[in-house]
């Protein structure tokens, strides 16, 4: 079966159960037209690039699928009026690309460094030093 990689944005509006609910909706779907989501990301609240019916930011959502045309065309058909939706796009892929996408690994990243600077207990200046007071600046002569 052919492979494809589908993205979706849902409204600001909407709450991160509700967009969990849709995937799994979807994933149904896709399951019931004989096809399979081989991986599911949800890439949560983020900014948009641009204002898209009045909306600045947008729940993103990545599925990587294994399924027939026409399953593909009746997910496409049920987003188009689900009216949470603002944007989807589906791409046909020679093969799935195998680990985490970019964005999870820079959320892997990003929880990685707050984690290692909470761990810290003390927060560093942009120089690198911590305290300024224990260095003399040559006026207290």
């Amino acid at each position: 079966m052919p492979l494809y990689e589908h993205i979706l944005i849902a409204r600001q509006d909407v709450s991160s159960q509700q967009v969990e609910t849709l995937i799994e909706t979807l994933t149904n779907l896709v399951a019931e037209q004989g096809g399979t989501v081989v991986k599911t990301e949800n890439w949560g609240l983020r900014n948009l690039a641009y204002r898209i019916n009045k909306n600045r930011k947008g729940h993103y959502a990545l599925f990587h699928i294994d399924a027939p045309a026409t399953a593909i065309a009746e997910m496409e058909r049920t987003l188009r009026i689900n009216e949470d939706i603002i944007r989807f796009m589906t791409l046909r892929l020679n093969q799935l690309p195998d680990g985490p996408t970019i964005m999870m690994q820079v959320k892997a990243a990003r929880e990685e460094r707050a984690r290692r600077e909470a761990g810290d207990g003390r927060r560093r200046d942009r120089d690198g030093y911590g305290d300024r007071d224990e260095f003399s600046t040559g006026a207290e002569s």
